[in-house]
């Protein structure tokens, strides 16, 4: 709740302020009603002063009430402001902390946990807020104020009271404490509903196409009875609580009244019992507020546990570190080679593990050349490439781009030097023109003619003229609208309109028929000048004309060199070769689709 405080900015001080304010001339107001019930019920008992007084009580009374209304709904206004402020900047800090976050964080935290945290979360911070500032200020203010009114009447009624009191709080404690450790829970259960749900509508292909329908309602209905129980357990706890404040509210009435037919009865005269009447009808309305105002904090103490609960939660992301931070330099030394990427001595482990996914790799690739990986599945080929954008840092070695380790760049400096294509085409809800130009880059504008030429350049143009509105032709989210090798082209087009020194290709032409591969790797070859270019690759064809093949088993490098070396000298690569070709087709140099 500190966090929560600490987010407030002046303009919201001003509005609590503004609020404590309306929230003591309420309690004023509310606390004044009784005082005119008193003189009514006088009036009208006695009969002493016609209808007049009690008209003119009456209005008052009336007046009263409707202040009191119009200052709540001031009070609600003037929080509901705070909490939306609060959330929303919440919400995005939220969101830019998980933009700074290196994939060790993104792996550590899950992805339905995540927008979770900056959903669910958040809402139950902005009702804490919303609900709970006011009712936190009002109750205290409430419960010593009429107090300090019930403190000046009959002894027997204040005890009536407070024993009232003691026992809703004891109720309250009990359920709160057989209810606060399920909140923790609820929130829990809620991470695992969203990433069921994320998961089924992410592969829903692959679920209708294996008839996994029934599977995956089985799983969706396990995560949702779970969390289903668990709140029916706390709601049917909260449920308890307003039957239980009825009785002890209507208890307490009937206690007040029975303490006063009994202190009524003892006076002598009629006047004096009419006094003690009037009285009576007072203390019932600041007895009512009392409990009112216990009832408020004990609300307070049900919907707080949760609402800490899901601050605790945003505070962890909040106070994450990143682990991949910004060096200092913006560009290169001066006479520094420009586009170039040597590995010295790197190995590599993903966090928290014990074995080593890369092994002592080291190669310099020279600006203009292209570097080629190959190897079996689960050999590092990617986890090396995904290095050099320091998605991760190396456990061991350096990393140099243009001489420089990557680790002294800005993350921005460095992201300006590369184009970067995944294995998963990642295409965003828009356009094709908006996907191609995608992102930002320092001194770089993104103008029609360079996507254009960008698309060319892809292979893309032949998509692009089928499609009803061209290069404003709609991109569903995900690219689900587009096939493989559509999404593969777009991505590839998106890397080139960059314009980068490096070329990452994360095994980014697998989708692509071997002629439209062929047709691809001419293109950039022609166009891509000076730029150097690291592939990971399947296919023998795609990459066989690499200035430099290095083989990974294992993690570790078995071969490296030209395709004509490691024929000769690297037996894994010549059993990827031969897999794949015949060696009529390697040694004529000739790539074509292997007959099945």
């Amino acid at each position: 709740m500190i966090r929560i405080i600490k987010a407030l900015k002046w303009k919201e001080w001003i509005y609590a302020l503004i609020s404590v304010g309306f929230i003591v001339l309420q309690v004023w107001l509310d606390l004044t009603m009784p005082d005119y019930m008193e003189k009514i019920t006088a009036y009208a008992i006695t009969g002493t002063s016609g209808g007049g007084e009690i008209w003119k009580s009456g209005a008052l009374m009336l007046g009263c009430a409707l202040g009191s209304a119009l200052s709540s709904i001031l009070v609600g206004f003037f929080t509901a402001r705070i909490a939306a402020a609060v959330s929303f900047r919440m919400r995005s800090r939220v969101f830019d902390k998980v933009q700074r976050f290196s994939m060790e964080e993104l792996n550590r935290f899950s992805t339905a946990s995540l927008i979770t945290r900056t959903t669910n979360d958040i809402q139950q911070g902005q009702m804490v807020i919303s609900m709970g500032l006011q009712v936190m200020i009002k109750s205290p203010i409430l419960a010593i104020w009429a107090i300090g009114k019930i403190l000046a009447r009959n002894w027997q009624w204040s005890l009536s009271t407070a024993i009232a009191v003691v026992v809703m709080l004891g109720m309250f404690l009990i359920i709160l404490l057989a209810v606060f450790p399920k909140f923790r829970r609820v929130q829990k259960l809620t991470d695992n509903l969203n990433a069921v749900t994320r998961e089924n509508l992410t592969g829903v292909r692959v679920v209708r196409a294996y008839n996994a329908e029934g599977y995956q309602q089985e799983k969706f209905e396990k995560a949702n009875l779970d969390l289903t129980k668990t709140q029916l357990f706390t709601s049917r706890a909260m449920a308890i609580m307003m039957p239980v404040m009825t009785m002890i509210m209507s208890g307490l009435t009937l206690a007040i009244y029975w303490v006063g037919a009994y202190l009524i009865d003892d006076l002598p005269t009629a006047a004096e019992r009419s006094r003690m009447f009037g009285q009576m009808s007072a203390f019932s309305g600041y007895a009512m507020q009392v409990v009112m105002a216990f009832m408020m904090l004990t609300f307070i103490f049900i919907i707080l546990p949760r609402a800490m609960v899901s601050v605790r939660r945003i505070g962890e992301v909040l106070d994450t570190q990143p682990t991949i931070v910004d060096g200092a330099m913006r560009e290169a030394l001066e006479g520094s080679p420009v586009g170039t990427v040597e590995f010295r001595h790197v190995s590599f482990r993903y966090p928290d593990a014990t074995e080593y996914v890369l092994h002592d790799l080291s190669f310099k690739a020279e600006r203009g050349q292209t570097v080629a990986f190959i190897g079996s599945t689960g050999s590092g080929k990617s986890t090396a490439i995904n290095l050099v954008p320091r998605f991760y840092d190396a456990t061991e070695g350096e990393i140099l781009v243009d001489g420089v380790n990557v680790k002294d760049y800005t993350l921005q400096a460095l992201h300006d030097k590369i184009g970067y294509v995944p294995q998963r085409a990642v295409l965003f809800s828009g356009t094709i023109e908006s996907n191609v130009a995608y992102g930002e880059k320092s001194g770089h504008v993104f103008d029609e003619r360079g996507i254009q030429e960008a698309i060319r350049i892809a292979q893309g143009q032949e998509i692009v003229e089928k499609m009803e509105d061209g290069y404003a032709a709609h991109v569903a989210q995900g690219g689900t609208n587009l096939s493989g090798g559509q999404k593969q082209r777009i991505a590839i087009a998106r890397a080139v309109c960059r314009n980068p020194e490096i070329y990452i290709f994360d095994d980014s032409f697998s989708a692509l028929d071997y002629k439209t591969d062929k047709q691809l790797r001419s293109a950039l070859k022609k166009e891509m000048g000076e730029a150097t270019c690291l592939i990971v690759a399947q296919r023998i064809g795609t990459i066989r004309e690499a200035d430099q093949i290095i083989v990974l088993d294992d993690g570790n490098v078995v071969g490296q060199g030209t395709h004509a070396q490691l024929m000769r000298t690297c037996a894994v690569y010549r059993e990827i070769a031969y897999s794949q070709l015949s060696k009529e087709e390697l040694e004529e140099g000739e790539v074509e689709e292997h007959a099945e």
